[in-house]
């Protein structure tokens, strides 16, 4: 089940240098506008200490943590929705996107040019907020001329599909991201297929050159983020960069350094699957401990075929246990003495860090 978030921004705010530091792919980060001009596509392992206590149980041959795919888009600039700056060829990258990472800058380094020659947060998000809608109010209008026709030849459903599609456009009207718009548009067939950009799920992440310092500019993007109803994660690029190249003993030390008990990619990373409504269950044994991604409420039998399809469709039981009560009793043989392992059938529900065993036949 594999889940892209797109890194967006404005030129030289510190997408690249994220990118580089959540994936270690090593994408050009240059002090020049569209350094990035194809997407750069990388994977990053998410840090889950779940995964590594359970593997500390079982001991075995190999241990697989989840991943998420993070796609670094060229920077965005004021006439991207007509094609400026290459637009129309980076909005299409940011459309095959789940979610969207929206890079602000907030600091000050007249080392690296910025595009507009000041920092300003409230200025660079409208900017691209502003693009970003207008192209979703093209993909709209569009849209509505089809299920206009579609209701004067005499189609009822047609009528709900203008009815929400114009909602949703009034809304963008006033400037606003439809992720805002109350109460949320429906997951109609109609409203899915457009891809609207402003719908993804979005997380703001504020660069600072010193998280130990006071910075203005993080307040001015909580404040903005509130309104939308996203979500902010503040991280110094510079300092996830060094961080990157350490080793695990290395990176723990250096985060108690300076007062974090998590990295800021980390936390991005924890962030975009929260946003996702994502969650991790594990399958451990002798051969391999892992941990797979979820959506949030799916049922047993359609858990079982994130791992594969089989499972899904020969699914006959699923042995579960909680992940504390595994921690707690020192793995499965314990649980089952401790009457914590249990069976359970195709419409569980399963649980967020679930230890699960699925038996299927095929």
């Amino acid at each position: 089940m594999g889940f892209t978030c797109g890194i967006v921004g404005l030129p030289n705010v510190g997408k690249s240098t994220l990118f580089n530091a959540l994936t270690a792919a090593g994408a050009v980060a240059a002090n020049y506008p569209f350094a990035t001009i194809e997407p750069n596509v990388g994977v990053a392992v998410v840090p889950d200490p779940r995964l590594d206590r359970i593997a500390a149980i079982v001991r075995p041959k190999s241990v697989v943590p989840t991943t998420m795919e993070f796609v670094d888009i060229a920077g965005l600039v004021e006439g991207a929705s007509q094609g400026e700056g290459l637009g129309n060829q980076f909005l299409a990258h940011i459309r095959e996107t789940h979610a969207v990472a929206h890079v602000v800058r907030c600091f000050d380094d007249p080392d690296v040019a910025h595009v507009t020659g000041r920092i300003d947060p409230a200025s660079d998000i409208a900017t691209v907020n502003t693009e970003l809608a207008l192209a979703d109010l093209g993909t709209l209008e569009r849209a509505l001329d089809r299920h206009l026709r579609r209701a004067r030849s005499g189609e009822l459903d047609a009528r709900d599909a203008v009815a929400e599609l114009t909602r949703i456009r009034n809304h963008l009207e006033t400037g606003a991201p439809v992720r805002s718009l109350r109460p949320r548009a429906p997951d109609t067939l109609a409203v899915r297929e457009l891809q609207l950009l402003t719908a993804k799920p979005a997380v703001y992440v504020a660069n600072v050159d010193d998280l130990g310092v006071a910075n203005p500019h993080v307040a001015v993007v909580r404040g903005i983020a509130d309104e939308e109803g996203a979500a902010v994660v503040v991280i110094s690029g510079r300092l996830e960069a060094e961080i990157a190249e350490l080793d695990e003993a290395a990176k723990q030390e250096y985060l108690a350094v300076i007062g974090e008990h998590e990295s800021g990619l980390a936390r991005v990373i924890r962030v975009g699957h929260e946003l996702l409504g994502l969650g991790t269950f594990f399958t451990a044994g002798e051969k391999e401990a892992r941990a797979w991604t979820f959506r949030r409420g799916m049922t047993a039998a359609e858990t079982a075929g994130v791992i594969h399809t089989d499972f899904q469709k020969g699914f006959i039981r699923a042995e579960v246990i909680g992940y504390e009560d595994f921690v707690a009793c020192a793995g499965e043989a314990g649980a089952k003495e401790a009457g914590k392992w249990r069976l359970e059938g195709r419409d569980y529900v399963v649980q967020e860090a679930d230890v699960i065993h699925f038996r299927f036949n095929v």
